[in-house]
């Protein structure tokens, strides 16, 4: 995709992060404060890449493991959102296809806002195309289309996108690029802004120059 806005922000997301979940509401805050489009993408964790298969995790991982999921609990509630620990490990990738039928069809914020919420509630299963169905069908989306969508053009839009955010450098969620530049973490979100208001000061003339 192709954007003449200067002020175009991607963020890059997963239904099966934590810390994209808590995060999501602080980077849409963004688009109030500034100019700035904002654009949702997926990108899909591999967590074995990172975190090991659960067979292969040493003690130390399984600590990290821990420790994440408490620290995006501490932040969860501190915003009042729900965030159980997830029952096994997910893929997530149909949600991220969804995200991209959802964007297609018009229902994206409701979309975003909802599977975050169900998946940290147990109540949604993002890896069951059934689910995810009916899921899409509860929010005025068609699960019989989705499900067309899923296996073809969902999954080569997906797969591209993957591969594109990691030509650009993007190894995690929530990440957000602006003018080229990759900012990982909920807590950049302040460099984001310093980078945001330097680009916006920078295209004001000092007072009494010439245009």
């Amino acid at each position: 995709m192709h954007h003449d806005n200067p002020l175009h922000l991607i963020a890059y997301t997963d239904y099966k992060s934590p810390y994209a979940f808590v995060a999501t509401d602080p980077i849409r805050a963004l688009t109030m404060q500034y100019p700035v489009s904002l654009e949702w993408r997926p990108y899909t964790l591999r967590i074995a890449e990172f975190l090991g298969t659960v067979e292969e995790r040493s003690e130390r991982a399984w600590r990290k493991v821990r420790y994440a999921y408490m620290d995006a609990r501490r932040l969860a509630n501190r915003r009042g959102l729900i965030l159980k620990g997830p029952r096994r490990i997910y893929s997530a990738q149909l949600a991220s296809i969804g995200l991209l039928f959802a964007q297609d069809h018009g229902f994206f914020d409701a979309y975003h806002a909802s599977t975050f919420e169900r998946f940290w509630r147990h109540d949604l299963d993002i890896d069951s195309i059934e689910a995810m169905c009916h899921h899409i069908e509860a929010l005025g989306g068609s699960g019989v289309a989705f499900e067309a969508f899923s296996r073809n053009e969902g999954a080569m839009r997906h797969d591209a996108i993957q591969q594109q955010a990691e030509a650009q450098g993007v190894f995690g969620v929530p990440t957000l690029v602006f003018r080229g530049e990759l900012f990982w973490g909920g807590d950049r979100l302040d460099l984001v802004r310093e980078a945001i208001e330097g680009y916006l000061l920078a295209k004001v003339p000092p007072r009494g120059a010439a245009r």
